[in-house]
């Protein structure tokens, strides 16, 4: 009777294949391993942000155009500054003293307009006061003898744009006053006391180097700290021609005589002979 022939070296002869099966050899799985597979390895390549950093170029150089532009313009705006009167061109300077007479009459100047002497015992306004009328001129000087700048226009010889550049000037600035003034010699004249400067165009540089240096300069006029203040000329203007208030005005500040004193510099003395500043 034949014998069931033996495996080669006793091993059996049937059963799954130690290499495994031929599913396991497709999944490259081992054997004895369940179905599961490893997925395959996501690489992600780091995105640089573009977008962020042309935007950060885009601010940066903004700023720098911002901060030229601002160097440009206050090197421009320093470069017409004057540091003193004689840099002022044609600035004709006079030399009334201080402690002139407030009288209540009207005063024959020798300067048209006038730059200083006798005056008004009330002042005009001049808190950055636009006036559409020819004011009464006692009252300005009043005005400079307290550190104020007083600008006078032609009314028939100003153009529209440089009346509207000095309102534009003057309006709500402390210190200045601006008027029409019949019959002024020139388009534009600014005064201070014992200065003035007369010009054409509102646009000259000197207009705002007079301001900027002269108004308010306590090297230059008699009555520093006097205030620039009087609300009842603003609602109430004396015009040329009008009476003096006299001591009824609130704004008064010092002793008032009728008439100028017979010494007084109104027609003659050293005002007269006003020169130009070297």
């Amino acid at each position: 009777m034949a014998k069931d022939p033996k495996p080669e070296n006793g091993r059996p002869t049937s059963g799954p294949s130690r290499r495994g099966s031929g599913a396991s050899r497709a999944t490259g799985q081992r054997p004895g391993q369940g179905g599961r597979t490893r997925p395959p390895a996501n690489v992600v390549s780091p995105q640089r942000p573009w977008g962020l950093i042309a935007a950060a170029v885009a601010v940066v150089v903004f700023a720098a155009a911002v901060i030229t532009y601002a160097v440009v313009q206050v090197n421009r705006s320093n470069a017409d500054k004057v540091t003193s009167a004689d840099q002022i061109a044609d600035l004709r300077t006079f030399d009334y003293a201080s402690g002139q007479q407030h009288v209540t009459t009207p005063v024959t100047y020798t300067e048209s307009p006038p730059v200083g002497g006798p005056h008004d015992p009330e002042w005009a306004d001049c808190t950055g006061t636009v006036y559409d009328v020819d004011i009464r001129h006692e009252n300005a000087v009043h005005s400079m003898e307290h550190g104020a700048t007083w600008i006078a226009y032609d009314p028939d010889a100003i153009s529209d744009d440089d009346l509207s550049t000095l309102q534009d000037l003057v309006d709500g600035r402390s210190g200045l006053l601006l008027s029409p003034y019949a019959g002024l010699g020139s388009t534009i004249s600014l005064q201070s006391w014992n200065h003035q400067l007369s010009v054409d165009s509102a646009t000259d540089k000197r207009v705002q180097q007079y301001v900027d240096f002269l108004t308010f300069n306590g090297d230059f006029y008699p009555e520093v700290g006097a205030s620039c203040e009087n609300p009842t000329f603003i609602s109430s203007p004396l015009v040329v021609g009008d009476s003096s208030r006299g001591a009824t005005s609130a704004a008064t500040d010092a002793p008032t005589t009728e008439t100028p004193a017979t010494d007084a510099p109104t027609s003659t003395g050293p005002a007269a002979t006003g020169t130009p500043a070297p």
